[in-house]
């Protein structure tokens, strides 16, 4: 099991992918990539893979000719062991025209298809849904409004009239286990605004401006929670494409146990000892979410023990 001192490597990412930066420039190279026998093209629809016989559906380089005209070029992945890796975009098409066009039986989101892949192709698969969201919602430059197009294989867009370069915008957020020290030492878990009954989760915000990732997991805990926490350390982070997150991971000490939830983001907060969420997953078969990093966060904190209340 993961260690709260060590590395993580959480889902999503940890792939083998060259992003082969140096090959995004040069037009050529990319038209001579695109064009190999041993290509590989993930198609898209609407940030969903296309799916055959429960297998992602991808085109190699003699399927190219399925691609209708008028998708858009390919946007360029990188290499996996020397070969290529784009996605295309399909979001154009209807979802029967898509499904038609590429011989796939139907749409699944990439987050239902985690569980079955390996790290390697869960990463690929949320960089393509990623970049394809991006270059799907940027087709206008914001400060002047004239069209862009896409450049250096897709990497990057660029703005026809002010010649504003455009690159994916990366939304950081930080997600907290919130510790108080003791014996047995407890964590903080809160059950979200639309969240059933009795589902609770860790705390979690996005970073504003000015902040470092440390002050925010300070703001989001005092605000949500009404928790002061006395020190921070980095766990893990996570991308979180959907549409274009990053989770990065803490561990907080708590200066007190009193909280104060504000009723809107969250509505209750309850402070769990291990064997409180050792019961809970052996209730419910898991913690967390299966894709997420909230689930390796307590995992790993199950994992630490704490004397009397470590549970072998």
């Amino acid at each position: 099991m993961l260690s709260l001192g060590g590395e993580v490597v959480t889902p999503y990412a940890g792939g083998a992918l060259d992003r082969a930066g140096q090959l995004r420039r040069d037009p050529e190279a990319l038209r001579v990539l695109v064009d190999r026998d041993d290509v590989e093209i993930i198609p898209l629809w609407r940030d969903r893979c296309l799916v055959t016989d429960d297998a992602v559906a991808r085109l190699g380089g003699a399927d190219r000719h399925r691609l209708p005209a008028g998708v858009g070029d390919p946007v360029f992945l990188g290499l996996h062991a020397g070969r290529p890796v784009f996605a295309v975009d399909l979001s154009e098409l209807s979802e029967t025209e898509a499904l038609g066009a590429i011989g796939a039986d139907r749409t699944v989101d990439v987050r239902k298809l985690v569980h079955r892949l390996d790290p390697a192709g869960a990463a690929v698969l949320g960089y393509a849904r990623g970049l394809c969201h991006w270059h799907r919602n940027q087709r206008f430059c914001g400060t002047c409004g004239t069209r862009t197009r896409p450049v250096e294989g897709g990497a990057a867009r660029a703005c026809a009239g002010c010649h504003l370069p455009l690159f994916p915008r990366i939304s950081p957020a930080v997600i907290m286990l919130v510790e108080l020290p003791g014996t047995p030492s407890r964590c903080l878990l809160a059950r979200h605004a639309g969240a059933d009954e009795d589902s609770f989760a860790l705390l979690a915000g996005f970073v504003e401006i000015g902040e470092s990732l440390e002050d925010a997991v300070r703001r989001e805990v005092a605000e949500e929670a009404g928790v002061v926490v006395d020190s921070v350390r980095y766990f893990a982070s996570q991308p979180w494409p959907f549409p274009a997150g990053l989770m990065v991971g803490f561990v907080a000490r708590a200066a007190s146990e009193a909280t104060s939830v504000d009723g809107e983001e969250l509505l209750e907060t309850r402070w769990f000892s291990r064997a409180d969420l050792r019961t809970r997953r052996g209730a419910r078969g898991r913690l967390g979410n299966p894709d997420s990093i909230d689930r390796l966060m307590l995992e790993s904190w199950l994992d630490a023990g704490d004397g009397p209340d470590h549970l072998d």
